[in-house]
């Protein structure tokens, strides 16, 4: 069984991911090792206790987590995949209680900001800040917490055997959360790959930036995304990281020929097929 490693608990939407993405791929559901940090999920397939490694890299509401663009090019692992999990949170607590028995419910700050506008309707509930959805839930279980609720996913509803009282509380049902597939192990197939995501500085001139990215467009490249961080100890200077999709590979092998005369520090992150 493939072990992956994930930031949170189980029961978390990284373990979601997680399963959702190789029970695709391998019809088999992967043991996850559970990390306190991002950059804990990176230590564990680099000292063994994990043979990969899936990592949230965006949100459509809170953006991307700027962190782990750095991580990214940090540690080298090349993404070999993504998948979009929709993020919906539910109110859960230990089974045989109604929702006028709960008086405090717990979970991450996030997740809490996410579902504020429901317990309004609820003002009788104390919400209360936690470091993870899925340790909420999980610590309602281990305790015997009555009259405790948390926020999590269903899949920590399932893992702590816990009742769901309010499925779906989220108050933007757009919410969507992408995760980077880091596996060695996996062979990505020439023919299907049509995204690539690739980090790159540029000379401190006029203009910079623009011809880069006229030269991509020339060649037919969507830019899907692009983020900009400071380089640490040059003022004023940046790595750029931007994923980009297209339809022919050839073509998206001549853009990077094409642009690389205008580039400095150029890696690729990954090459893989688009999630959507």
């Amino acid at each position: 069984m493939k072990k992956i490693a994930i930031q949170g608990f189980r029961g978390c939407f990284h373990e979601q991911a997680a399963r959702q993405f190789y029970a695709s791929l391998e019809n088999d559901v992967p043991q996850t090792v559970e990390c306190a940090t991002f950059e804990g999920v990176y230590e564990a397939v680099l000292d063994g206790r994990a043979d990969a490694a899936v990592m949230a890299i965006e949100n459509t509401v809170s953006g991307g987590l700027l962190p782990n663009f750095e991580l990214l090019r940090k540690y080298g692992k090349k993404i070999k995949g993504e998948i979009f999990l929709r993020i919906e949170q539910n109110l859960m607590a230990l089974p045989g209680q109604k929702l006028e028995d709960i008086k405090e419910v717990r979970s991450h700050y996030m997740a809490i900001n996410q579902t504020r506008p429901y317990f309004k309707n609820h003002p009788d509930i104390r919400l209360v800040e936690s470091e993870d959805t899925a340790k909420s839930a999980a610590d309602i279980a281990v305790q015997g917490l009555y009259g405790v609720g948390a926020i999590a996913s269903s899949l920590a509803a399932e893992l702590y055997g816990l009742e769901i009282l309010a499925p779906g509380i989220e108050t933007c049902k757009q919410n969507f959360t992408r995760f980077l597939i880091l596996d060695d192990s996996l062979e990505v197939d020439r023919e299907k790959v049509n995204k690539a995501s690739l980090c790159f500085t540029l000379p401190h001139t006029a203009g910079s930036l623009a011809h880069v990215l006229t030269i991509m467009s020339f060649y037919g490249m969507n830019l899907t995304r692009i983020q900009s961080l400071p380089i640490p100890g040059k003022q004023w200077q940046y790595f750029f990281y931007v994923d980009i999709k297209f339809d022919d590979y050839q073509r998206y092998a001549n853009a990077i020929s094409a642009v690389r005369p205008l580039i400095d520090g150029f890696d690729v992150l990954g090459e893989y097929e688009s999630a959507v």
